[in-house]
């Protein structure tokens, strides 16, 4: 039930999230694979000196690189998200007495639906890095977009190369089984309260909550699973790389990265870039739940 409501939601609330926060994107990647030693990049010192660099170098472009396979990305794995999530809770739901799922199926929900939202959408996210990491300071010929980014790795690396960097994918289903998990335990437990408070019986329980609410909920739980997974992006945005001028990749492997970055990093290798992960995606996260809920209950309203 309500499944095409789920995916029409989370697809305008991935939308939403993207135009509002894609300069944080562009940084966030660039600081990730910025290793001090094999990275064409410029150094940045932090957040505000890269968007003001990133600017003046590039213009106001620069801070949107990447921006369409973003916005496709972004819709597409939020409405998918969405429907293989709430089409998983649906059929763990059936066999349950009172028709609520505890925290365990609520993670094996988002686990399920976050692995199978990889496998459809990891060939975007491998061109929306590439396009991300362009500079002028660049040997190798240009991408001009989407498209023309798509042939010329399909031509000079092959289709597997779109799959480059799954493996960190699909450990960071970790983050939104944990992100969601968090969610929907919280929402609980605000809705039980405020419930309580105002003496509502359930079926009504649902209006109890603001956009307020579900923005906090979101950032929450936004926050508590980046604190776990965040190395993983690290490790996907270093992997998914455009190999150099010789055809050569930086890094041959997911494990090749990691073992590079302890070596010569260290652990803080693997948070480059964090600050600017938690200003794009905590205020993200509350955008697109405040989005998706409120999308969700017009639709429910309008069917």
């Amino acid at each position: 039930m309500w499944q095409w409501e789920n995916a029409a939601a989370g697809a305008i609330a991935g939308f939403a999230t993207v135009a509002a926060l894609h300069p944080l994107d562009v940084v966030r990647t660039r600081f990730q694979v910025n290793d001090g030693r094999l990275s064409n990049l410029p150094i940045y010192k932090n957040t505000g000196h890269a968007i003001v660099t990133i600017t003046r170098a590039e213009g106001f472009k620069g801070l949107y690189a990447g921006f369409s396979p973003a916005v496709l990305g972004s819709t597409v794995s939020w409405g998918l998200y969405f429907f293989f999530y709430n089409r998983a809770k649906s059929r763990y739901l059936k066999g349950t007495e009172d028709q609520q799922l505890g925290p365990g199926l609520h993670l094996i929900s988002a686990a399920e639906a976050g692995a199978l939202v990889s496998l459809c959408t990891n060939p975007i996210w491998l061109v929306k890095t590439r396009l991300q990491l362009q500079t002028p300071l660049q040997n190798s010929q240009p991408y001009t977009g989407f498209s023309d980014a798509l042939r010329t790795i399909l031509k000079e690396e092959g289709w597997h190369t779109l799959y480059r960097g799954l493996g960190p994918s699909l450990l960071l289903v970790s983050h939104g089984a944990i992100q969601f998990t968090v969610y929907e335990e919280l929402r609980k437990f605000v809705l039980q309260i405020k419930s309580d408070r105002e003496k509502v019986v359930l079926r009504d329980r649902e209006n109890l909550l603001s956009s307020f609410d579900y923005a906090v909920l979101g950032a929450t739980s936004k926050f508590a699973a980046m604190l776990f997974t965040y190395p993983y992006q690290v490790i996907r945005s270093r992997v998914q790389q455009r190999p150099n001028s010789n055809g050569v990749p930086q890094y041959v492997n997911s494990w090749h990265a990691v073992k590079e970055t302890l070596r010569f990093e260290g652990i803080r290798g693997l948070y480059k870039g964090i600050t600017a992960n938690l200003l794009k995606n905590v205020p993200a996260a509350s955008i697109t739940f405040v989005v998706y809920e409120n999308v969700l209950n017009l639709l429910k309203l309008t069917s």
